[in-house]
């Protein structure tokens, strides 16, 4: 991370009154409250399938009503766990880079792209994986905001919110480019690092985003995006001499 790790919060990030303290207070305290409006829709749903199912006069109508209800009832339950579930990293209770390094090994893997983890050149800020493949190399990071962010570009600038995200894109667009001339000199083979930042909670503008030399979006993306990226041609024995040239050179971060 360019500002330190999101996945090592600092203490006051649970400390009584934090917004992601609060959220799942909130969550908790409404508990209740969701349950009942599910059994609501659920009953709703079962007259509603019953009655068209007399009108329809389809067999066993109550059993269809029955049956119609529950997947109503199972549909909300659904939504709202994985509503709670996306702002897991942001509450501090996920690992952001855990998940992505999983997702880049599972897809990138079988075309030839080599993932490594947690790496930094000396003196510079560190990133959370480095990926380097047929198609070139790419550095992603990993960063986590409140659901109710909006992550989008205007006029060429970043914002997360109301606020600029130009201090969150400098870093790793500068951190790119030391790793490209700090791999270039001791591989020998010439590239340049294309900077990625991978979004956890918040709504992410149309998917992705790119602005002041940054791209974003959600974890599922990552390997596609580099996939569709190609930006290099580079051959199988330069991909290997590139892993092996970055696992020794760039300090690997616990």
């Amino acid at each position: 991370m360019p500002n330190g790790s999101i996945y090592v919060p600092p203490d006051d990030k649970f400390k009584w009154g934090s917004p992601s303290v609060m959220y799942e207070l909130r969550w908790r305290e409404t508990r209740s409250e969701r349950r009942r409006r599910r059994h609501i829709m659920a009953g709703a749903g079962f007259v509603l399938i019953t009655a068209l199912s007399f009108y329809r006069s389809f067999p066993m109508p109550f059993l269809i009503g029955l049956l119609g209800g529950g997947a109503v009832w199972v549909a909300d339950a659904f939504v709202s766990w994985r509503m709670f579930e996306a702002t897991a990293v942001w509450r501090g209770k996920r690992s952001g880079a855990t998940r992505t390094g999983r997702l880049l090994r599972r897809k990138l893997g079988s075309h030839g792209y080599r993932v490594l983890d947690g790496r930094a050149v000396p003196g510079k800020a560190s990133i959370d994986h480095l990926v380097i493949g047929p198609g070139g190399v790419w550095i992603l990071d990993n960063e986590a905001w409140p659901p109710d962010t909006d992550i989008a570009a205007y006029g060429g600038k970043l914002f997360f919110g109301e606020r600029s995200g130009g201090s969150v894109a400098k870093p790793l667009v500068e951190a790119a480019a030391s790793m490209a001339e700090v791999l270039s000199k001791e591989s020998g083979v010439p590239i340049q690092i294309t900077p990625l930042l991978v979004v956890h909670g918040g709504r992410v503008v149309n998917g992705v985003v790119s602005a002041e030399g940054l791209t974003l979006f959600r974890p599922r993306k990552a390997a596609k995006w580099i996939v569709g990226d190609a930006h290099a041609e580079l051959t199988e024995e330069q991909v290997e001499v590139l892993a092996r040239t970055a696992a020794r050179i760039l300090r690997r971060m616990l």
